[in-house]
């Protein structure tokens, strides 16, 4: 793959693909998470994905091997560990090709297409999780600021979804700072999610739609 699209791109945009080799030495390094399924990652110039792919195999190498003899739990693992995965993209073609990358890894990897519940469930949730916006303004390309829904597998098939402005969860770590005057307060005491939502299945989350949101108290 070309590291770059044009010169034009490189000028405008800084866009440079970071190189497979590359991105396989920097997730060595943070092996442990990378190959935990509920770990969670952002990459705030995700381009076509070349990180978050391989931080997705990652995570289906770990689902395959605690829990591939139970399609039920392969299934709803992969989507959690597709649920564990942010982006954020300036580049409308690039996050477009992001999300459908990150899909085709899945439906690859569970022999799925698009009649499959699981698959529009998948599609679902990329479009909250990879977003277009730029991730120095924290703004999303209507204007409005980024927000992410953090999932939860409560197992048994349900899931669970809150949602959080990322510059309201990017402060948390000057409040957290030892020497802060905050750094003693429990992050629930600071940070709230905007909404939270009823507990979803596969097939809620393949309409699109989950319920009708609780705002958060």
């Amino acid at each position: 793959m070309s590291l770059i699209k044009s010169k034009k791109r490189v000028a405008d945009h800084g866009e440079v693909f970071t190189p497979s080799w590359l991105v396989d030495a920097m997730l060595d390094l943070v092996k442990g998470e990378a190959e935990r399924v509920d770990a969670r990652f952002l990459e705030p110039a995700c381009g076509s994905g070349n990180f978050l792919v391989k931080v997705f195999q990652r995570k289906l190498a770990a689902v395959e091997s605690k829990f591939g003899k139970s399609e039920f739990e392969k299934r709803h693992y992969a989507l959690l560990g597709l649920m564990c995965t942010y982006g954020i993209e300036l580049l409308a073609d690039n996050i477009a090709e992001c999300r459908a990358n990150m899909l085709d890894v899945l439906a690859g990897y569970l022999n799925i297409d698009d009649t499959d519940n699981l698959y529009r469930a998948a599609y679902f949730v990329l479009s909250q999780n990879l977003v277009h916006g730029d991730a120095l303004t924290m703004r999303a390309q209507d204007g409005k600021p980024i927000t992410f829904a953090e999932w939860g597998y409560l197992g048994k098939g349900k899931f669970q979804r809150r949602d959080f402005r990322l510059d309201v969860l990017t402060g948390s770590s000057a409040f957290s700072a030892e020497g802060s005057l905050f750094a003693r307060l429990g992050k629930h005491e600071i940070f709230t999610p905007i909404k939270t939502w009823p507990t979803m299945t596969v097939s809620d989350l393949a309409t699109g739609y989950g319920g009708v949101p609780k705002e958060a108290a």
